[in-house]
């Protein structure tokens, strides 16, 4: 910033939809820029599904679901704001009668959805970064297989599995391993159809290995075998 001031908040075009972005009070920047296209790629698997967007923030995968013809979009922070930041770019727009979202702890809805015996046709997974260093891998991957494991017990045979990482320490190798322990504690069989990173204005560059940080694999469920 050169000169001036910076506002507060400001309003962006992304995928076609309006967001209003918190710069000050939001998470980071107020917007994730880098899971831009993943968010589009996302969306194209959505169209009649019932879509469950867990750690939300201001709902750019589910708004994004819904514009692409979801049947329903539950979206799911911890951060009041953040939920209160889904509905307002919910109504700015017209998809209020698609889009919900709840202010919970993802862990534990996670377990409160299984234990009604609730179903989805696709769950997004875009968690904080779980491991921040190398002292902290081991608790990230209960983490992740935890959060992966229930959303797999969710998803109805034939379900969208979008999962993210944005932690560079818990490389892709480390991940992919992750959700095969959790396919295989669930029952479940995963067809992976793509293996997604940053968009291109996040470049990977050489020599600099924690350029290649974002993880996002789409996978569809074959089956399950309970």
């Amino acid at each position: 910033m050169l000169s001036g001031s910076v506002p507060d908040r400001i309003q962006i075009r992304e995928n076609g939809l309006s967001f209003f972005v918190d710069l000050a009070a939001g998470q980071k920047t107020g917007w994730f820029l880098d899971q831009r296209e993943n968010r589009a790629a996302a969306a194209a698997y959505a169209p009649g599904r019932s879509v469950l967007d867990v750690f939300c923030n201001a709902g750019g995968f589910g708004l994004c679901a819904a514009r692409a013809g979801a049947a329903s979009v539950l979206a799911v922070d911890s951060s009041e704001a953040a939920v209160a930041q889904v509905l307002k770019n919910a109504r700015a727009n017209g998809l209020s009668d698609t889009v919900k979202a709840r202010a919970e702890n993802a862990f534990d809805f996670l377990r409160d959805l299984e234990q009604e015996g609730r179903r989805f046709g696709m769950i997004v997974l875009d968690p904080p970064a779980f491991a921040k260093n190398r002292a902290s891998l081991e608790g990230a991957t209960r983490g992740y297989k935890e959060i992966n494991l229930r959303a797999l017990r969710l998803l109805e045979a034939g379900g969208i599995l979008v999962t993210c990482s944005c932690s560079w320490w818990f490389d892709r190798e480390r991940f992919r391993a992750v959700l095969e322990d959790a396919a295989a504690d669930s029952g479940r069989r995963l067809r992976y159809l793509e293996d997604r990173g940053q968009a291109p204005d996040h470049p990977v560059v050489s020599g600099y290995p924690e350029s290649r940080y974002l993880k996002c694999v789409i996978a569809e469920i074959l089956d399950s075998r309970r």
